[in-house]
């Protein structure tokens, strides 16, 4: 199993490589913008500037790179017919639909958290979209990162938004409140409402509350340290190989059955 990272010299990068070499894969190589800063990688593992290039050696490909690569990446991996494990958020329209587009020649895992644990948080909120009408439950989430984030609410707060929207038989985009501030007036029914924090060092830390007049239920889930998302990413890599084309999530990786 020859698994590829594009980003490889980066922070998520260097910890995919420990992952992949603790699962007896072989590590392909990766891609870098920042060669000058391989310093620590293990000495066999070649350096690639582009995706094309590191296709061409690989069965998959991780990619926790930013959102500008993606549509690039998705059109390299599709000609070479090459699996992608995607945990790159924020992405535009015409980006998912590169993603989309890629998925009918190859095998998409697409995520925004690879953690098992967040996986089955958006299942659950799902599940309580669905069961907590609207109309008695309202529905918060609040995330807190390291300083460093630069987008907000993150990926994986959108992701479980989402979750909640569609148990809800909603778009996320037609109910989303964020960054309420000032004179806002009274909630909106039915709206689902996000508020960010920024500090330290934190991993991720995402809380999915459902409020009624009468009681509240709040999942949580605490991510201790990046590796999580490494872990799962590898996990995801080692699943997707030989997939028929597709696009695929972590609930597939993991087993669980459709809702």
């Amino acid at each position: 199993m020859r698994i590829g990272i594009a980003g490889i010299t980066g922070r998520v990068g260097r910890l995919l490589v420990e992952e992949v070499q603790a699962a007896g894969a072989v590590l392909a190589g990766g891609t870098t913008r920042t060669p000058d800063r391989a310093e620590g990688l293990p000495a066999a593992c070649p350096l690639f500037a582009d995706m094309s290039a590191l296709a061409e050696v690989c069965d998959v490909v991780i990619d926790f790179t930013h959102a500008d690569t993606v549509v690039a990446n998705a059109q390299a991996l599709a000609a070479k017919k090459v699996a992608w494990v995607l945990g790159t958020t924020g992405l535009s329209a015409q980006q998912n639909t590169a993603v989309l587009k890629a998925a009918e020649h190859v095998a998409v895992v697409h995520a925004a958290n690879f953690s098992p644990g967040v996986t089955l948080v958006q299942r659950l909120a799902r599940m309580m979209g669905q069961a907590l009408p609207p109309d008695a439950y309202d529905a918060e989430i609040v995330e807190m990162h390291h300083r460093q984030k630069v987008d907000a609410p993150s990926g994986t707060a959108l992701a479980i938004g989402r979750a909640v929207a569609l148990g809800r038989g909603v778009a996320l985009e037609d109910v989303r409140e964020s960054g309420r501030d000032g004179h806002t007036g009274p909630r909106r029914e039915g709206a689902i409402g996000f508020a960010a924090l920024r500090g330290g060092q934190i991993a991720g830390e995402h809380d999915v509350l459902f409020t009624s007049a009468d009681e509240q239920i709040t999942l949580s889930h605490r991510a201790f340290d990046r590796r999580i998302f490494a872990t799962g990413a590898v996990r995801a890599a080692l699943w997707v190989k030989g997939r028929e084309a597709g696009l695929y999530s972590m609930e597939d990786v993991l087993g669980l059955p459709p809702l």
